[in-house]
């Protein structure tokens, strides 16, 4: 399954000064594999207007071969590349 969890709504304004988690996507599902396919489509349909979001760079970190094989430890994100530079 695929849940939201968010206080905002359609037309939610979100104020200048807000808290930077406005939505937890949470997928779940059988296996890591099909898990991490609900996950890239799930992300692929998540809308957000009007600020910036992490929804970029957890869709790459889902096409991310370690990420997809289960190889990553806690110093991941330092080594995780956003680009392919």
């Amino acid at each position: 399954g695929v849940r939201v969890d968010t206080h905002v709504y359609a037309g939610y304004n979100i104020p200048p000064y807000y808290d930077s988690m406005i939505a937890k996507l949470i997928c779940r599902a059988p296996t890591r594999e099909e898990c991490i396919t609900k996950m890239e489509r799930a992300l692929d349909e998540f809308i957000i207007e009007g600020v910036k979001t992490t929804v970029p760079f957890h869709q790459r970190m889902m096409k991310d071969e370690n990420f997809r094989k289960g190889n990553f430890h806690t110093g991941y994100l330092n080594t995780f590349k956003m680009t392919d530079d």
